[in-house]
C-alpha cells in the first residue's frame, strides 16, 4: 500500500470523518457486525471438519499417531 505513506494522520482522519458523514454511524456500526460475523462464520467453517467428528473418533486419530 504505496499510496498509503502519502497521507499524513490529519488527511486519514479527515477522510474518516468524510466516511462517517455520509455512511452514518448507524450504517457503519452493521456493517461492521456483519463484517465481525462473516469472519466468525469462515472460520467456523474452516474448523468445521474437525467439529464434525464424534469425540471417539478425534481421541483414537491421536492415540494412532
Amino acid at each position: 500500500m504505496g499510496f498509503l505513506r502519502n497521507f499524513s494522520g490529519w488527511e486519514i482522519l479527515i477522510v474518516l470523518a468524510i466516511v462517517l458523514l455520509l455512511f452514518g454511524v448507524g450504517r457503519i456500526g452493521k456493517i461492521g457486525g456483519e463484517l465481525g460475523s462473516s469472519i466468525r462464520a469462515f472460520r467456523k467453517g474452516l474448523k468445521g471438519d474437525e467439529e464434525e467428528k464424534p469425540e471417539g473418533e478425534k481421541k483414537d486419530e491421536v492415540e494412532n499417531k
